[in-house]
């Protein structure tokens, strides 16, 4: 496919937008911090964004493997869920890459008429955002699981230890009967 080619002269600019849009995504300080050091010490969700995208974008030009594709995404989404992001707001980089792909070669594509291969490559960016979206899903059901275990882990030791007699009662120095008569 002849776009692809042009695709991968242009990896650099591409994948340069590619993690600004992303990067844009959140709080101007934020997203300030994130453009700065690639240091995966002093900047690694910066750093883990910018080789994750290469990576993908390397893996989107060639139609790597799922599971490929999905190690990247995860790396990147598994970030993203931890965070404020609605399902949309998480996965919409992915749909950016549309927009920088013809910004980039728009003019290519209808001087050369490479609407079909410029369709089969929107095609493979929908089929990311579909994976990142299951991903997105995935993680923050594993989320609320891992919460929901912790709120039972802490009502447990809560009622138990909270029984008259039990060694764990002896832990909370404040009981009903113990505190004391509001001041009028």
């Amino acid at each position: 496919m002849k776009l692809e080619k042009l695709l991968a002269e242009k990896k650099a600019v591409i994948v340069k937008k590619w993690f600004h849009a992303l990067a844009d995504t959140y709080h101007p300080q934020m997203s300030k911090f994130l453009k700065g050091k690639a240091s995966r010490f002093a900047n690694p969700v910066g750093s883990t964004f910018s080789a994750e995208l290469e990576r993908l974008f390397d893996y989107f030009l060639v139609e790597a493997e799922p599971e490929a594709v999905h190690t990247c995404l995860d790396r990147i989404i598994r970030i993203r869920a931890l965070q404020d992001f609605s399902p949309s707001q998480a996965v919409h980089f992915i749909f950016q890459l549309k927009t920088l792909i013809r910004e980039e070669l728009g003019e290519a594509v209808e001087r050369e008429q490479m609407h079909e291969d410029l369709f089969l490559i929107e095609s493979r960016v929908d089929w990311l955002a579909l994976a990142a979206f299951d991903i997105y899903m995935a993680r923050r059901e594993k989320i609320y699981e891992l919460k929901e275990k912790e709120l039972r882990s802490s009502r447990f030791l809560l009622t138990e230890g909270s029984q008259p007699g039990t060694k764990g009662h002896e832990r909370h120095p404040v009981d009903i009967e113990d505190e004391p008569e509001s001041q009028s």
